[in-house]
């Protein structure tokens, strides 16, 4: 999001007062999004999304001898689909130390008694971020086991891509997520919302069969240097490589 002297003149606030979700996310030329058969998100009177709202972030400001095209085709029915999608975004808080390559982590237990089936994923920083990788955590007899649901460089198109694994997605798993970030600065970057920022978000889109979508929508973490996966409530073990 663009920062400059005019828009510090005005008060900002975020889109919702109570209640927002993210339903959908685009940047950098990605291609559209075509979700998978009989899957569709659940908008209207009777159900938990009463509105939608869509939000531009501009990389520069806008000319003011340019008209402005943005937007988002949406394709709807009024049939009742029998899958429900769903988003959960995975991010962090935290400061990025000048010079420095750091970790940016959060987990988080799925605590409902629901069974997601994931199919998509995308990846949002800003122009610090190296890679960014999603994770279901599981145990067995050997402890945790991590699987890879995706992971990006988040200076490509970024866009839902398929998960690589579309195992579905329990109780009492753990969804797990880092940014990699390399701060080349002289000064820190804090996480923030405008494009002197950064970002570190990991969006997983799932399905539910005859279900509704979990109620949690977000899972944020402290970020460094407070949190770490080390440091997790969770108690993670076997925590795969800096590099992943």
């Amino acid at each position: 999001m663009q920062s400059n002297e005019v828009d510090e003149l005005y008060n900002t606030a975020s889109p919702c007062r109570s209640g927002s979700q993210i339903v959908y996310a685009w940047a950098r030329d990605a291609p559209s999004l075509h979700l998978p058969k009989d899957v569709g998100f659940l908008i209207g009177k009777d159900s938990p999304i009463k509105y939608l709202v869509l939000q531009v972030h501009y990389m520069h400001r806008f000319p003011e001898d340019k008209l402005d095209n943005s937007g988002v085709f949406l394709k709807y029915t009024k049939e009742s689909m029998p899958r429900q999608a769903g988003v959960i975004l995975l991010g962090t808080s935290g400061v990025i130390p000048q010079h420095r390559v750091e970790n940016m982590e959060t987990a988080c237990t799925i605590n409902e008694n629901k069974v997601i089936h994931p199919f998509a994923y995308r990846t949002h920083t800003h122009a610090l971020g190296v890679l960014v990788s999603g994770y279901v955590v599981r145990q067995d007899e050997s402890g945790d086991v991590w699987t890879l649901l995706g992971k990006k460089n988040p200076q490509l198109p970024q866009m839902f891509y398929p998960v690589v694994n579309t195992k579905p997605i329990e109780r009492d798993d753990v969804l797990a997520a880092r940014c990699i970030m390399n701060n080349t600065n002289d000064y820190a970057v804090r996480i923030g919302a405008t494009n002197k920022d950064e970002m570190c978000n990991f969006y997983l889109m799932y399905w539910v069969e005859n279900d509704t979508p979990l109620e949690q929508k977000y899972c944020f973490s402290a970020g460094p240097p407070y949190y770490y996966w080390s440091r997790a409530r969770e108690n993670l073990g076997n925590i795969p490589l800096s590099e992943a």
